[in-house]
């Protein structure tokens, strides 16, 4: 048997889909976590740990390096670097904020590489069941095994979102290690969070509009949330756009506007792209998915879901 020498080996990626396939039998359920995916490997009695584009995470992680010493020597490992909020719960905001006080762990998930010996060439449940033996008893924290959930998809669906966490993974349990592809042998789909707001007013576009400005009441003030550009089919910003009409405004409806600064994603309303802004009266009421308010008060990964006709828009509150 030939043996390889351990080195950065691109990782398989996930196809985003809609629905995942309720097939426990044929496919594996996971969590998806909200973090930067991550291959660390051993060779030469030294860890490297690498993002999925081969940048170097050692002196940004150095507590994940360290639990992973006991790996065997040319070994590579697949996982995800997450943070974890005051919950617990893995939060990309943490993660991008993160300092020495947050908590950090490598959640691994797949092996591709033992003692020099390749495994890519192996079922996903083979892997797995390597992963477990030969792996698992070897790392300490905050590097862990990542969790394979059992149970019914809706079932798991219903849970995950329940919790708030991002989303699921589905992948073929006879799936081979394929590097660096989107076969859609594995598969993720997001489960956001959602709640209704109040559409404020409208960035200009070509045709309709480009984002909608949405808020929640907070008291008899209007307070802004987030711009969104995303969900939104061409018959659904037409019909949009006729909503408007007889709504437009010349002031700005939301009291904390403007903003001091446009903040790390971009979310923040200052003077200058107040400009860009056209402003309707606050009667209209849309049904959004996010994934998480961020530390200044924004939506991340909004997404347009639909109108709703039968809520007030002074009853909106943050949920």
């Amino acid at each position: 048997m030939t043996r390889e020498r351990a080195a950065f080996i691109e990782p398989m990626l996930l196809l985003k889909q809609d629905a995942l396939p309720d097939d426990s039998a044929r496919w594996q359920y996971e969590l998806k976590f909200d973090g930067y995916r991550a291959v660390a490997f051993k060779t030469g009695g030294r860890v490297f740990l690498r993002s999925r584009n081969d940048h170097d995470f050692n002196a940004k992680y150095p507590s994940i390096v360290t639990a992973l010493a006991g790996l065997p020597n040319d070994t590579v490992i697949d996982g995800e670097v997450v943070a974890l909020d005051d919950e617990g719960k893995p939060s990309f905001g943490a993660l991008q904020n993160s300092g020495a006080d947050t908590p950090v762990v490598f959640f691994v998930f797949d092996v591709m590489l033992i003692a020099g010996v390749s495994v890519r060439h192996e079922p996903l449940d083979a892997r797995r069941a390597l992963l477990e033996r030969k792996i698992g008893p070897k790392l300490v924290e905050p590097a862990l095994l990542s969790e394979v959930l059992s149970g019914p998809l809706p079932g798991l669906m219903s849970a995950v979102k329940a919790q708030a966490f991002e989303g699921l993974v589905a992948k073929r349990r006879d799936s081979r290690c394929e590097p660096g592809l989107r076969s859609g042998a594995w598969r993720k789909m997001r489960i956001d969070r959602g709640q209704e707001f109040v559409i404020g007013g409208y960035t200009v576009g070509t045709s309709t509009f480009d984002a909608l400005i949405v808020g929640y009441y907070d008291g008899d003030r209007l307070l802004y949330a987030a711009r969104t550009r995303n969900g939104f089919t061409p018959a659904a910003r037409a019909q949009l756009r006729r909503q408007f009409r007889g709504l437009e405004i010349a002031d700005c409806p939301f009291a904390n506007l403007p903003e001091a600064k446009s903040g790390r994603w971009g979310q923040g309303l200052t003077r200058a792209k107040m400009a860009e802004c056209r402003w309707l009266k606050p009667v209209l009421v849309a049904r959004l998915d996010f994934l998480e308010w961020t530390a200044d008060d924004h939506l991340r990964h909004a997404r347009f879901v639909g109108l709703r006709e039968d809520k007030r828009a002074t009853d909106v509150r943050r949920e």
